[in-house]
């Protein structure tokens, strides 16, 4: 009993480090996963990684709650960091909605209860099953797993103020909108000459009600070239991914102050 009730304080902070994690993580953070599977989940990780660590013994003190503090920030940052880049996809959505006329057309989102775009729905959920498909789900869950080899538990503060990690940050938040930029491109982009046709058309043909003819013919136009590009777009949310996992890794190493 004395030897559970010493390794107990170190455990309780793994567990804190994982389950703040699928706070803000995409795909286990949403609503639709059951809390007691998180819950359980993050419990029998926390084993697994306590088991496998040489962890510090701890005593339960002052500085143990600002460790505790400590342990949910790391957490939390890091899903927020990979859903901030998975976001990229609703974004993109967003523009290609934009330019379609569904701007002002919404949906419910039921994994995380907010509104989202139509296509940034729809190309959200194929990129969740393209990531489950290259199990890119075990590979974010390695950045948690293997966080305790830049921030051990052990260490009392973050550089939370620091300049570099500030500038991380708002890079990442650049990169997203870059990335989204470059899904919606090719769609976009055809929908503007679209646009200038149409122009043309209602200058040319005064008597045509551009306004009619133009609404369907930008939807129809779009869905071809969705289906036509979809391929590269998948190419583009492989790269999504290899971003969101290098960033992470750039997070901790700015965390460990190394």
């Amino acid at each position: 009993m004395m030897d559970l009730v010493e390794i107990f304080p170190a455990f309780l902070l793994v567990f804190v480090r994982v389950t703040s994690f699928f706070l803000m993580m995409p795909l286990f953070s949403y609503r639709t996963v059951p809390t007691t599977f998180k819950v359980g989940f993050g419990f029998f990780l926390a084993v697994i990684m306590f088991i496998e660590m040489d962890a510090p013994a701890l005593e339960i003190d002052g500085v143990y709650y600002l460790l505790i503090i400590k342990e949910a920030l790391i957490g939390i940052l890091l899903g927020f960091i990979a859903y901030l880049i998975m976001s990229a996809i609703q974004t993109a959505g967003g523009f290609i909605d934009f330019q379609m006329g569904f701007g002002m057309v919404n949906v419910m989102d039921p994994q995380t209860g907010a509104q989202s775009p139509l296509m940034g729905q729809y190309l959200n959920i194929i990129s969740l099953f393209f990531l489950l498909m290259v199990n890119g789900h075990h590979l974010i869950i390695d950045g948690i797993y293997y966080s305790y080899q830049f921030i051990p538990l052990d260490q009392a503060w973050l550089p939370l103020g620091s300049e570099h990690l500030l500038q991380y940050v708002l890079k990442s938040f650049s990169t997203m909108f870059l990335i989204a930029l470059q899904m919606s491109l090719p769609v976009v982009g055809c929908l503007f000459l679209v646009d200038v046709a149409l122009g043309i058309t209602a200058r040319t043909f005064p008597q045509l009600n551009i306004f009619v003819v133009g609404i369907p013919l930008k939807i129809g136009v779009s869905l071809v070239i969705l289906m036509v590009v979809m391929s590269t777009m998948m190419a583009v949310v492989s790269q999504i991914f290899e971003t969101m996992l290098t960033t992470m890794r750039g997070l901790l190493h700015l965390f460990g102050g190394l």
